[in-house]
């Protein structure tokens, strides 16, 4: 046994197996290199076929359709995406200076332009944003009721929004006052809803302050999103950027700063998220840097996720809750989904409290009516070169259920720093299955930190540990890793 085995064997004790249920401990399971190809063909392929909008010349301004530059500018605007539709697509540019909206739709070939030196603000009545309730309902619809936004577009195709301008949605608590939720957030629009669309052009712009969720994406095709800067450091229920149930997208050159999940994918849509290209970003958040969830009630699959920068804000940056993140990564499936065929690979992870953290459990939130969610699936996950400091001191840690397991996980040469836990050491089987609770990393902060600082992992099969590594600043009490026998099949190089 390597000198990492021999850490393991002394860390967890009689609750942990080596090498079982016929795994042979000898390197990295013989799906992991056929996986890695097929996401590494599916990423040239998403490039060749994502190209961004392209669209007529026509260009049509707020100013063409009566906008002074006084009061509240959203009839202009709309007139001008309804003249540049009826002509076929084309253009609609925000010159100069601040345009003070309510809610406006876009329709199919316009592209959405705020140029440098003007800025899209978010108008502050709420009469301003009359609700859009989707044609076809989902969960996130009947469960959460978020029908309010600045920018809405439903069954469009060949939009994009771009510019060298700002977005901004003037989110700020004294603006738009609410609770922080899981549920719904009466009372604070969206700066952007994007329902049901496809080719879906997102490029340069900055985006900023929303009353909730920056931007959502709901069931679209052929997304691609390049150089935004999306700062959504203002109110509660902050994320980042959302794709629920998309199909072929890219997320590459992309800055986002969030107070809740910066970069977030989700399956109240009830379709299948596949096909995904996340590289060359930085993600900092209070909350989960790269997040599948909660709502999983769509499955997630065929992600390619590298060279990122990801993990919290620090004590100089602009921010609404806590330093640094809850986790680096985060994957439950807590609604029924299917979570499977992930690699991460060429990543650092910097301020996460759990730079990984999987959870399978069984909520079954549904849309009222529906049938009873079966219990999802969580497999097939790849973290590979992945390096990290200032981490920890919660840990990391896997969680199935006694019902269904998490299977076939490997982490390959990691290589973490983390700062030591300041809680007293709680053992293992003091800690439940924790049924209900809500599923984020926090989920243990009332009971203690994680029982092992490198990991903990209870009912997964078939885990896999070649050169895994963290390092406390100071000596843990707590063992590097504990695996309780509910977990087997565990190979550790």
């Amino acid at each position: 046994m390597t000198a990492l085995g021999m850490m393991a064997a002394a860390g967890t004790g009689r609750s942990e197996t080596l090498g079982g249920s016929g795994v042979t401990c000898g390197g990295l399971p013989d799906w992991v290199a056929p996986l890695r190809a097929d996401l590494l063909r599916m990423a040239d392929d998403l490039t060749a076929r994502l190209k961004g909008w392209r669209g007529p010349d026509l260009v049509v301004t707020p100013e063409q359709h009566g906008y002074t530059g006084q009061g509240l500018a959203t009839r202009a605007i709309q007139a001008a995406i309804d003249a540049a539709a009826a002509q076929g697509g084309g253009t609609v540019r925000l010159t100069k200076g601040d345009y003070i909206s309510g809610t406006i739709d876009l329709k199919s070939h316009i592209r959405f332009e705020v140029a440098k030196g003007a800025r899209l603000l978010g108008s502050l009545d709420l009469k301003d944003y009359p609700e859009r309730v989707a044609k076809r309902l989902t969960v996130q619809d009947t469960n959460m009721g978020m029908n309010q936004s600045i920018i809405f577009a439903e069954g469009c195709t060949d939009i994009s929004i771009c510019g060298e301008g700002e977005i901004n949605g003037r989110g700020s608590k004294a603006n738009f006052p609410g609770e922080e939720t899981i549920h719904g957030t009466p009372g604070r629009p969206f700066v952007i809803r994007v329902i049901d669309c496809e080719r879906v052009h997102v490029r340069d712009i900055t985006m900023k302050d929303s009353p909730c969720w920056m931007q959502n994406y709901l069931n679209c095709e052929d997304l691609l999103f390049e150089h935004m800067k999306v700062e959504n450091q203002s109110n509660f229920n902050n994320d980042g950027l959302d794709l629920d149930g998309c199909r072929r997208a890219i997320v590459r050159n992309c800055y986002i700063s969030a107070g809740d999940d910066a970069m977030c994918f989700k399956g109240a849509s009830q379709r299948t998220g596949e096909h995904i290209l996340i590289e060359n970003n930085t993600f900092f958040t209070s909350c989960n840097a790269i997040k599948f969830g909660t709502d999983s009630q769509g499955n997630f699959r065929n992600i390619l996720i590298r060279n990122c920068l990801i993990g919290g804000v620090s004590e100089d940056m602009r921010r609404v809750k806590n330093v640094n993140a809850d986790s680096g990564f985060s994957w439950e499936s807590v609604d029924g989904g299917i979570v499977e065929n992930i690699l991460a690979t060429d990543i650092k992870i910097i301020r996460a409290w759990s730079p990984f953290f999987l959870r399978l459990e069984k909520r079954g939130r549904v849309k009222p009516g529906d049938a009873p969610a079966y219990l999802g699936t969580i497999r097939r996950i790849v973290f590979e070169r992945i390096t990290g400091e200032e981490n920890g001191p919660r840990g990391s840690y896997f969680l199935g259920i006694p019902e269904k397991r998490i299977s076939d996980i490997v982490l390959n040469d990691i290589d973490l720093k983390s700062r030591v836990t300041q809680k007293p050491v709680v053992r293992e089987d003091q800690i439940g299955e924790m049924y209900g609770v809500y599923p984020d990393a926090h989920m243990i902060d009332d009971i203690g930190d994680a029982p092992a600082y490198g990991l903990w992992a209870r009912h997964v099969d078939n885990l896999t540990l070649v050169n895994y590594r963290v390092t406390p600043n100071v000596a843990d009490p707590r063992p590097f890793l504990m695996l309780k026998t509910q977990t087997s099949g565990v190979c550790v190089v």
